[in-house]
């Protein structure tokens, strides 16, 4: 069987017919490909407006039999029950937790008192489950003070596991922010040159961008009501700034506190912001294609080279085991 295969890579007939049916499937692959597509975007805005049909329906009909709808969630009450037990708002930072819950898109009483339970159960559980494993269960032949760092270890991670839950859930809202903040900016100023209010641009806006980051929309949607109904019109942007903690946002929102104060025109300031946040996208993705050359150093020692020795003497090698064979 090997024989027959080192007879067929070295017929150029046959090695001619693989590559031939191999760019025939190819072909067919690719041309295949855009029937087979289907339209992901047209089937989640379907689901989406079925359910959305489905939750009027369903306050109707509350609204009907005379039930009281909140719009906020309140806490669980076991949750509620052990934070004000413990008193986890005093040795917990108030201010820290409830800034990194609104960056991370949680809003209200229940996700910071669900935060502040976890902050208090999970390393409990994780100090129980790695102290039954070490001593009980795995047995290891540590001394005693070994296994007991272990322990404080899994508690120590448990404490920081909700803090890095958010800051993760932090970076990827960011990350989706940042990518269509310069767009926004784009049909911002499309809407200011048209005539519109800064209000009415943000809510046009917030309806667009939506299938393109949900997260910005949710900002601009929120920001639209603080202009609406707060008396310092300045709050509104310093909050959207602060619940992004992005320096692009940030920027724009100084811009727009300056053109409101001084009465510069707005649509000179969304140009220049949506150039400059434009240019910084760029530069971030320029810096990201010159960090690429480092980070593959390792993966073409471990994969290409080898791949390409093998290549390169494999021949030489067959050839010499045929030699000694035939010998």
């Amino acid at each position: 069987m090997f024989e027959f295969l080192i007879d067929k890579l070295h017929d150029t007939r046959s090695l001619a017919m693989f590559f031939a049916a191999v760019a025939a499937v190819a072909t067919v692959l690719t041309l295949a490909m855009p029937l087979l597509v289907t339209d992901a975007l047209g089937k989640r805005m379907k689901s989406v407006a079925i359910e959305r049909e489905k939750l009027r329906q369903r306050e109707r009909e509350r609204l009907a039999r005379g039930e009281k709808i909140s719009l906020r969630r309140s806490p669980k009450h076991y949750m509620q029950t052990i934070v004000e037990k413990f008193n986890l708002k005093k040795w917990v930072g108030q201010e820290e937790a409830r800034a990194l819950l609104v960056q991370a898109g949680y809003r209200g009483q229940a996700p910071y008192v669900g935060y502040l339970f976890f902050r208090l159960v999970t390393p409990v559980a994780l100090l129980i489950i790695s102290a039954f494993y070490v001593f009980l269960i795995f047995k290891i032949n540590q001394p005693t003070i070994a296994k007991i760092g272990m322990c404080i270890t899994a508690t120590y991670l448990g404490m920081q596991l909700p803090k890095l839950f958010l800051k993760n859930k932090i970076t990827r809202r960011q990350l989706s922010i940042r990518r269509a903040f310069p767009d926004a900016l784009d049909l911002l100023l499309i809407c200011v040159e048209s005539g519109m209010s800064i209000e009415a641009g943000f809510k046009k806006v917030a309806n667009e961008i939506g299938t393109q980051s949900i997260a910005l929309a949710e900002e601009l949607t929120l920001t639209t009501a603080e202009l609406s109904y707060l008396q310092d019109r300045r709050q509104a942007y310093e909050n959207l700034a602060k619940r992004t903690n992005l320096d692009g946002v940030k920027s724009v929102c100084i811009a727009l506190q300056q053109a409101e104060r001084y009465g510069t025109p707005m649509a000179q300031t969304l140009r220049v912001m949506a150039q400059e946040n434009r240019d910084m996208r760029m530069s971030e993705a320029e810096k990201k294609a010159a960090g690429l050359p480092p980070k593959l150093t390792v993966p073409m020692i471990l994969f290409f080279l080898p791949v390409l020795f093998i290549v390169i003497l494999g021949p030489a090698a067959i050839r010499v085991f045929q030699m000694q064979a035939a010998n």
